[in-house]
């Protein structure tokens, strides 16, 4: 046969709950059988075992029901114990309610049980035809009136008690005290409780060792009335009071001592929440903020609780900010003092330079300004040669126009000295056909001197013309000799003219075309010196703008300068004010570190 599930459990939680039950109403029922048993023994006789059997049937049916009954409002932790891994928090908070409630629940069911019981052991009593009084029937009632108020508050005490041990073991299971805290009752009940309690611990002892001692002290007055004789009687008091003091005595502090337990059990509930609390604070005080832990309670103890748990993580969220700020504070101020350290340095040296800077930025205005005045210079210059070249583009054109002039004369010149020469050459061919004609001349002149040597007297005469005739053609020859010399050197002389006149001819194009190259690299130099002019003038201009601009550069750098010293003193300032901030940061440090906010390395059970 498989067992119940409430008896198939890993975790024990709901049974210390039910056996707190189960201890309060047994030691009551024993208690509440013995007053019976002194109160009602004398009226009932016979009928007090039944009384006392029925009183014990009904007690355990009802201690079982009330067993029963409470783990049925622990359906949820009875899920939590058999549960197997991690356990969700809704699961642990639906639990944690179900643990809140059972307190209360048990004091009004053992109450109404304490109650009932006596209704039940009457109507048992009737059934079995034992004979009773309605004086005896609320006698029988009686021991309910007084121990069902003693029973509820002492199984409130304990199972409040036993809860308290659940809830504490069930943070392991996951139960945080943020959780805790929004998922317990905040009820303001405990001025109606202590009242409660009080009267409880108060009236119940009182009102039984009232009814206890009036009981025996009737009793033992009729039984020494039914005495006649003095001595007996006497004898029978003594006997009568010694068992009163025995038994009704030892009932009495037992109940007294149920009474304290409850008392004192309701002290525990209210003084260790307190108590706890103030280790706590303690703890806080000195420092320790690691151990976050539930401290439970009920009613306005727990609203104390609840606000001290969240007091402590708030203030361990601040000093675990803290502490990291810190440690920022004083690493960054660190690094802040290094790096303004260097900053320093840097703007020492920024200092140094920016002032030889200014001296080369005012080195760079007077620069600029002569480079100001000597684009002026150029710009005057530039218009100068751009009027030069175009002088020397219109004498290029003039020279180009007189070379083609001159080479048209050259042509013409070559033309006529070739039509000179042509005219030599032909003189030349006259003069050699004279001079063949004085050579035959010559031989005829020859031969007629010698015919008329021949003739003698007679051909003398002819001799005399033939000899003047030789001379004559001799003369022609001679002059037609010198005339040849004269052809020939004015050939060479055409010739040399012609080779020259040719020569002139090239030299005049040669001279046209390095004219023509001329005039377009002048008119070539012309637009360049236009295009420069142009550029100097922009230049010139670009300067004069460079010279104001260079000008404003040297009074931004004599203020950058100014600016830089101010910021290096700054800096010394910051450095100073860091030095401080160190100091601090480190102060605070060292009060942040005297808290300890994360938990302890060997995670103890709170």
């Amino acid at each position: 046969m498989r067992a119940p599930r409430f008896l198939r459990v890993r975790r024990p939680f709901s049974r210390p709950l039910v056996m707190a039950v189960v201890y309060a109403n047994l030691t009551t029922f024993i208690l509440s059988g013995r007053y019976s048993q002194l109160t009602l023994g004398e009226r009932l006789d016979d009928s007090i075992p039944l009384l006392l059997k029925l009183t014990g049937v009904f007690s355990c049916i009802s201690i079982v029901l009330q067993a029963i009954l409470g783990l049925r409002r622990l359906r949820v932790l009875l899920g939590v114990e058999s549960a197997q891994g991690s356990i969700p928090p809704e699961q642990l908070g639906q639990a944690l309610r179900e643990v809140h409630r059972l307190a209360d629940f048990t004091f009004v069911s053992t109450l109404a049980t304490w109650l009932l019981t006596p209704v039940f052991v009457n109507l048992g009593l009737w059934v079995s035809g034992a004979s009773t009084s309605l004086e005896d029937a609320l006698r029988i009632g009686f021991p309910g009136l007084l121990f069902g108020p003693l029973s509820a508050l002492l199984t409130y005490c304990l199972v409040t008690l036993r809860a308290r041990r659940v809830v504490l073991d069930m943070g392991s299971l996951g139960l945080t005290p943020e959780l805790a805290i929004s998922v317990a009752p905040r009820r303001s009940q405990i001025r109606l409780r202590l009242s409660l309690f009080t009267a409880i611990v108060v009236v119940t002892p009182a009102a039984l060792i009232w009814d206890v001692c009036t009981v025996l002290a009737e009793r033992a007055f009729d039984q020494v009335l039914a005495e006649t004789s003095p001595v007996r009687q006497a004898a029978l008091a003594e006997v009568l009071r010694s068992e009163a003091l025995w038994s009704g005595g030892a009932l009495c502090v037992l109940v007294f001592g149920v009474a304290l337990a409850a008392a004192y059990l309701g002290g525990t509930l209210l003084g260790r929440p307190m108590r706890l609390l103030g280790e706590d604070a303690h703890r806080i005080a000195e420092g320790d903020l690691s151990r976050a832990r539930i401290i439970p309670a009920e009613d306005e103890v727990w609203a104390v609780s609840g606000a001290f748990t969240t007091m402590r993580a708030h203030l361990a969220d601040v000093l675990a900010q803290l502490q990291r700020a810190g440690y920022r504070i004083a690493t960054t101020t660190e690094e802040i003092l290094s790096t303004s350290s260097r900053y320093e340095a840097g703007a020492a040296e920024q200092a140094s330079s920016l002032d030889e800077t200014s001296a080369t930025t005012e080195e760079l205005a007077r620069s600029a300004r002569q480079i100001a005045e000597n684009a002026g210079s150029v710009a005057e210059i530039a218009h100068k040669t751009l009027a030069a070249a175009r002088n020397g583009q219109a004498s290029a054109e003039d020279f180009l126009e007189t070379m083609t002039r001159m080479r048209h004369d050259n042509q013409a010149i070559a033309a006529a000295v070739a039509r000179l020469n042509k005219r030599v050459q032909q003189i030349g061919k006259i003069v050699e056909f004279i001079n063949g004609v004085a050579d035959k001349s010559d031989l005829l002149a020859l031969n007629a001197e010698l015919e008329g040597t021949k003739a003698g007297e007679v051909g003398q005469g002819f001799s005399l013309v033939a000899a003047e005739m030789r001379r004559l053609a001799e003369n022609v020859i001679e002059s037609t000799k010198e005339i040849e010399g004269l052809i020939e050197e004015v050939q060479d002389a055409s010739g040399a003219a012609v080779m020259a006149t040719e020569g002139g001819v090239r030299a005049t194009e040669t001279g046209t075309t390095l004219a023509q190259q001329v005039s377009e690299s002048l008119r070539q130099i012309v637009e360049l010196a236009g295009r420069t002019s142009d550029a100097v003038r922009a230049i010139s201009l670009a300067t004069q703008q460079q010279q104001g601009g260079t000008d404003l550069l040297a009074e931004a750098m004599a203020d950058i300068l100014r600016i830089t010293q101010q910021s290096h003193n700054a800096t010394k300032q910051v450095i100073s004010a860091n030095g401080d901030l160190s100091t601090l940061a480190k102060d605070l440090r060292g009060v942040v570190e005297r808290f300890q906010i994360d938990p302890p390395a060997s995670g103890g059970k709170v």
